[in-house]
């Protein structure tokens, strides 16, 4: 078989802490693409990205966060969202993405929307998958504060049933392998880091502040969301994919690479750029 994408590892260190990360990549001579999976999943959440002749010629990278998947972080108790925001920015001085499109979901998105506010310049698109931007995003995350247990273990054990039976899309799906994608040690630091970022962190001025194109995309199942109106009258596209909840990747996953490749086409080559702008890769 021939391989549409290659695996790699990168090593190396953030805030003293030793991480091996376990990666997939493909060279391309298009725009590249930096993909952040959500706090449960993996970098095999984007992997599809080969089987959609739209995202041909792209290059792109997807990676297991520290604590998640096959990457290997010596200190679990080190994660957080600013941890992950410097583990992000140095996969991309490995991989030589000096501009890219941004796609992260949910806890993805909110290291994703930290990075771009960091780095905007860096940034030419960003496709936000339910990414915190209010506190109500934090409908998994905030569990660490409503239910608290003794020991990680504990509360991760006691975490995944809930998932498990929540009366949303693709929940017990996700939750089935939550045991073998996350070490229980590093969920709490992780967990709290989301709450007070997107109860204290101005989340929503950073997000509508960016100056490049922005999508919001959302399950129909979370289409209640209070904010929706208010970041499209800010700018921002809006992505509703039915029949969907959190987890678009799972429930409703060509319809979100349709609409993420949609984007992606007119962000490229907004007004007043040729087609051999685009070519060319000019933003």
């Amino acid at each position: 078989m021939t391989a549409e994408f290659t695996r790699a590892q990168f090593v190396f260190s953030v805030d003293g802490t030793t991480l091996n990360i376990s990666a997939i990549r493909r060279e391309g001579d298009k725009v590249p693409i930096l993909f952040l999976h959500g706090f449960g999943s993996t970098k095999e959440d984007y992997a599809d990205i080969v089987r959609h002749a739209e995202f041909a010629g792209h290059p792109f990278v997807a990676y297991d966060a520290p604590g998640c998947g096959e990457t290997h972080c010596a200190d679990l108790t080190k994660i957080s969202i600013p941890f992950l925001v410097d583990t992000a920015l140095t996969v991309l001085d490995h991989v030589g993405f000096e501009r890219f499109h941004l796609v992260g979901h949910s806890m993805g998105g909110l290291t994703a929307l930290m990075l771009a506010h960091r780095y905007p310049k860096r940034v030419i698109s960003f496709v936000d998958i339910e990414g915190n931007i209010a506190p109500e995003d934090c409908f998994l995350s905030r569990q660490i504060v409503d239910y608290p247990r003794d020991g990680a273990q504990r509360f991760f054990q006691d975490f995944i049933e809930r998932t498990r039976l929540a009366p949303a899309h693709a929940s017990a799906l996700y939750a089935a392998s939550l045991w073998h994608k996350v070490r229980a040690e590093a969920v709490g630091g992780i967990f709290r880091s989301m709450v007070d970022l997107s109860d204290n962190g101005d989340l929503m001025t950073k997000f509508l502040g960016l100056p490049f194109p922005r999508m919001f995309m959302y399950g129909e199942q979370n289409a209640s969301l209070s904010y929706l109106d208010h970041i499209r009258e800010g700018g921002v596209e809006l992505a509703e994919i039915p029949h969907c909840g959190h987890f678009p990747m799972y429930s409703n996953p060509v319809l979100m690479w349709r609409a993420i490749a949609s984007f992606h086409q007119r962000a490229a080559c907004p007004p007043g750029y040729t087609e051999s702008h685009r070519e060319k890769g000019a933003v």
